[in-house]
């Protein structure tokens, strides 16, 4: 008989499905904000609505050589987890005692959005070279998780 996946398992797999829309020729990430077992917004990373995807044009940051977790501002694409809490916003969804599963650890900017957005537990699969965020989060009380899937559990 097959084992029923753990709702983190769950939710996490659901991020890595997500992040296939996604148009960033470097990373692709996805986000889901859930909140007691009901996903509320997902997001993935990508351009701003409206303008062109690295996908059809290139990406900046691999024609200037820029290593990833550095000079965001540099980047064309929003960000997954910054899609998934606009997402909430637009439709006016609260977030405030959310989790947010992510295929990827938070960037600076995606971990001090996260923390306004009143987000309580951060649970990713990938980690990210970015030294500052998990201080941020630690800072801010907020509890994070870098998922281990079952199967690699064993």
């Amino acid at each position: 008989m097959a084992e029923r996946l753990s709702i983190d398992d769950y939710y996490v797999e659901i991020s890595q499905t997500v992040a296939k829309r996604s148009t960033c020729l470097r990373n692709r990430v996805g986000a889901v904000i859930v909140r007691d077992n009901h996903i509320l917004t997902t997001g993935y990373n990508g351009a701003p609505r409206g303008l062109s995807h690295c996908l059809d044009i290139g990406c900046l940051r691999e024609e200037q050589k820029i290593p990833s977790g550095t000079m965001h501002e540099k980047c064309r694409a929003v960000h997954a987890e910054q899609n998934a809490i606009i997402q909430a916003a637009l439709h006016g969804i609260p977030t405030s005692g959310a989790t947010l599963y992510c295929t990827h650890q938070p960037c600076i900017l995606c971990t001090k959005m996260i923390i306004n957005a009143g987000i309580k537990r951060v649970v990713f699969l990938n980690s990210y070279p970015d030294p500052n965020s998990m201080g941020f989060f630690k800072e801010a009380g907020v509890l994070v998780e870098q998922h281990v899937p079952k199967e690699q559990k064993q």
